[in-house]
């Protein structure tokens, strides 16, 4: 528990803040998938440059999170928390304000960088990426603070908040299409969220981070981090798991609308994925401390792989009812990807504090911004279907590593967390 009275009878607004700044950055993940068709008509350009447009968005959101494993330790998790909100607001000012360049119908621009409204919204979207990377560089490490006791599971129940963001979010989405609301509306109403949690981390005290309130020396926490082979597999594996994750989520409004002819309903499949995470992260997170939470990415790495390669198998046209069922298998199986790698690290590298934390995120968003352009690439040249297939085939590296380490921390007696001062 943190040592502050004043912050431990405020832990709950704390972790509220925490899940709204949450749903906010999700909600810029839908939105921007849905928005896709609209931005690619108005600013020329192709799949695969949409691509290279939202890798900004990823690289940021990367180099936040590293940024975040040392600052939220120097200025603190509320001034980094207030100024993730002041960056939404900011990237969406220079996406809105972006100029459309005056070219004939089906003539793309000949790069990203070709005019000024491409370059404005390669900057907005890196600025909004930014943001990203400090909400997740913050509520991690904030979440493991206010809840010591239970890190595994107050995770999972955060990040029921992603999924909970692209439903509210491709909802929205989804209803201002029906209304005929144009791609600048739509992105504007990420603005809601931010402004709410904004108005809510200015109002309490935050802690200090475990690491800082455990008097762990910086260098400490340098050695509890870089010095631990275990540390480096799953970063490694960080990179696949955000892949098979992520990676197609960005795609799926597109990919699963020309699967299914569905066109603009294609962000009900994303809304209904994120459906069934956002019940199993918020309701049954404490599943991985009921079992072995490498076991519970085991499972997720096979059923990830099923659905991934029966909705990569649907031919064009293919029938929403099949759609949903291989999209049911994808949905559940990727649930506990992303919260049981960050609880991994928090329980068995607590030294690390958000150093740890937040490089393993941040290796998870960097993947994102590589397989985006090749998923793009894939689906301009071969289709829906390969562009799945591809990703598939990753989460076979996943079973195999997995179940290597499972059985390697079966031989020294089973899985299980330590505390900061237990940590050798």
């Amino acid at each position: 528990m943190p040592d502050d009275p004043q912050v431990h009878a405020h832990r709950g607004w704390l972790f509220t803040a925490s899940c709204i700044s949450l749903l906010t950055t999700s909600m810029v993940f839908a939105i921007r998938g849905d928005i896709s068709g609209a931005l690619s008509a108005d600013f020329h350009l192709s799949a695969e440059q949409m691509g290279l447009i939202w890798g900004p968005a990823f690289w940021g959101f990367t180099l936040a999170i590293f940024a975040c494993g040392v600052l939220v330790d120097w200025l603190g998790m509320k001034l980094m928390h207030a100024v993730s909100a002041l960056g939404y607001l900011a990237g969406i000012g220079l996406i809105l304000a972006a100029p459309k360049p005056e070219l004939a119908d089906g003539e793309l621009v000949s790069g990203i960088f070709a005019t000024t409204g491409t370059t404005m919204l390669y900057i907005g979207f890196l600025v909004m990426g930014l943001a990203q990377g400090i909400v997740e560089g913050v509520i991690n490490p904030l979440a493991a603070t206010v809840y010591p006791d239970k890190k595994g599971q107050m995770l999972n129940i955060l990040h029921a908040w992603w999924p909970g963001g692209m439903i509210i979010g491709g909802l929205t989405a989804f209803a201002m299409s029906k209304a005929n609301v144009g791609w600048p509306i739509k992105i504007s109403t990420i603005c809601i969220p931010a402004v709410i949690y904004l108005a809510m981390c200015l109002m309490r005290k935050y802690p200090q981070t475990e690491r800082v309130a455990a008097e762990v020396s910086f260098g400490d926490m340098v050695k509890g981090t870089l010095t631990k082979p275990l540390f480096f597999v799953i970063f490694a594996l960080m990179w696949l798991t955000a892949a098979v994750e992520l990676g197609p989520d960005q795609w799926f409004p597109a990919l699963m609308g020309k699967l299914t002819g569905m066109n603009e309903g294609g962000i009900l499949f994303l809304c209904y994925t994120a459906g069934l995470m956002f019940v199993l992260r918020f309701f049954f997170g404490g599943v991985v401390h009921k079992f072995s939470p490498i076991l519970v990415l085991i499972v997720c790495s096979v059923l990830t792989f099923i659905g991934l390669f029966w909705l990569g198998s649907l031919a064009e046209g293919s029938t929403a009812a099949i759609a949903f069922a291989a999209a049911t298998v994808f949905g559940i199986g990727k649930t506990y990807f992303w919260p049981t790698m960050l609880g991994i690290v928090a329980e068995r590298f607590p030294k690390g504090g958000a150093l740890a934390m937040n490089l393993v995120g941040g290796a998870g968003m960097l993947s994102i911004a590589v397989v985006l352009p090749l998923m793009g690439g894939a689906l301009d040249e071969l289709g829906p279907g390969a562009a799945l297939m591809r990703v598939a085939y990753l989460t076979l590296i996943l079973i195999a590593a997995f179940t290597v380490i499972h059985f390697g921390f079966k031989a020294k007696g089973g899985y299980k967390a330590v505390g900061v001062s237990d940590e050798e």
